[in-house]
């Protein structure tokens, strides 16, 4: 029988519950998962800002979780490159992103190589960007 390798891929930084839920979820449906964990660099380049947490860090944190079977840097936001270089036979994606440009264009890369898009269930109330919302405003107030 045929191993199904499976790749997801984030920024997880402030690491949260949500992104544990993504994993878990997403290892849930495969043999192997494969985590890209993005790069400060591309963090800077596609969001315009800097990780709280360096990206050296937020891939140990990713890395130690036993649903992770592999953590490989994600440098840019190339699918079609990442499934050449990892051969996937399903890729995981917040539902939040269902339906958006961005991903149907991945959709119509990635279908003629077989390979599945899953999209999981978002959890909803946190993110890294609301958790690091609340550290600046507790800090702000701070003395």
């Amino acid at each position: 029988m045929k191993k199904i390798i499976g790749y997801t891929t984030g920024v997880y930084d402030m690491f949260h519950i949500g992104h544990l839920n993504i994993i878990h979820r997403a290892k849930e449906q495969c043999d192997y998962l494969i985590v890209g964990v993005s790069t400060d660099e591309l963090v800077q380049k596609e969001k315009n800002k800097t990780p709280v947490i360096p990206y050296e860090e937020r891939a140990a944190i990713v890395a130690a979780l036993r649903d992770v079977d592999e953590v490989v840097p994600q440098e840019d936001k190339n699918k079609l490159g990442a499934w050449e270089k990892y051969h996937f036979d399903k890729m995981f994606v917040g539902s939040d992103w269902e339906g958006t440009p961005q991903w149907e264009k991945y959709e119509k890369q990635l279908q003629p190589h077989g390979v599945e898009i899953v999209y999981l269930s978002h959890t909803d109330g946190i993110s890294s960007t609301k958790l690091t919302g609340v550290i600046k405003k507790i800090l702000d107030e701070q003395p």
